[in-house]
């Protein structure tokens, strides 16, 4: 899946994977949402980075907009916004986050 990486994904894709595919992983994956000429997504960026690179989890980053499916999927309306997932299951939002302290706090979610 080319959206996906382990860790810190730094570039947002126009090919994301299909709803189906990110239902059907099997481990922990963070799904972000945003634009690369979002002032949000760049204003999030260097938190994301450094919270995400200490983690192992799949980091999906999907360049979202209008008629993109797996947005819509996952009824996103505000950017950056990142679900963890959890064998495909959403069990945590973030949606614009600017403090690496808001990400570690999502990412517990993992562990509950």
């Amino acid at each position: 899946m080319k959206a996906c990486t382990t860790g810190f994904n730094a570039t947002y894709h126009e090919d994301g994977p299909t709803i189906e595919e990110v239902r059907g992983r099997d481990d922990y994956t963070i799904v972000e949402f945003g634009a690369p000429w979002c002032e949000h997504c760049q204003a999030a960026e260097a938190a994301v980075k450094r919270v995400l690179s200490d983690h192992s989890f799949s980091h999906i980053k999907i360049f979202d907009g209008a008629g993109k499916r797996l947005g819509r999927a996952f009824k996103v309306k505000l950017w950056p916004t990142l679900i963890l997932l959890k064998s495909g299951e959403e069990i945590a939002r973030l949606v614009r986050p600017t403090e690496p302290e808001e990400l570690s706090l999502f990412l517990k979610a993992a562990f509950d």
